[in-house]
């Protein structure tokens, strides 16, 4: 017989503070975004400097912006990008992009409560796994996914969302 999942529901009880955190494969819609790439190795400096002038740009054109993302592609390869609720055109160094659907391995947590570090190792754990069963094909680039500022918006931090992207 198999084991049981823990029903997430029973670590919600009066006064516990357990967090119960799974991965799990889903669809992750598309998005259309402005973006900055950077081809530094990313601090959270350069990341912060990115998103502040994407958010000065997308203020300057009376755009509507929904979800904060940051796709990382390799160790000195990432963007920032601002969903956006309509189309635009970049300008400069500020693109203009859809990020494609795809199938992905997502988490949602709190960085309060578990550390990301081990919320990544985990992930990647697992994915090793899921790929030496033949779930997956391959693993690609991730995400992290944010519904506002997480530097400003408590809320936004608290609800912090990874994504890789995966072949199956």
């Amino acid at each position: 017989m198999p084991a049981r999942r823990p029903d997430p529901r029973a670590a919600r009880g009066q006064g516990s503070h357990s967090m119960y955190v799974d991965f799990s494969f889903k669809r992750s819609p598309k998005y259309r975004v402005v973006s900055i790439v950077g081809t530094v190795p990313w601090t959270e400096a350069t990341l912060r400097a990115g998103f502040r002038r994407l958010v000065r740009w997308t203020t300057a054109h009376h755009l509507r912006t929904g979800k904060w993302i940051i796709v990382s592609r390799s160790a000195k390869y990432w963007e920032a990008c601002l969903e956006l609720k309509r189309p635009a055109r970049g300008e400069g160094k500020i693109h203009v992009t859809v990020l494609p659907a795809t199938t992905v391995a997502t988490i949602t947590f709190d960085p309060e409560q578990v550390s990301p570090r081990v919320i990544y190792h985990g992930m990647q754990d697992w994915l090793r796994w899921r790929r030496k069963a033949g779930e997956i094909k391959g693993v690609g680039y991730t995400r992290e996914i944010y519904r506002g500022s997480p530097w400003t918006d408590r809320k936004a931090w608290s609800r912090a969302t990874i994504e890789y992207a995966v072949r199956k």
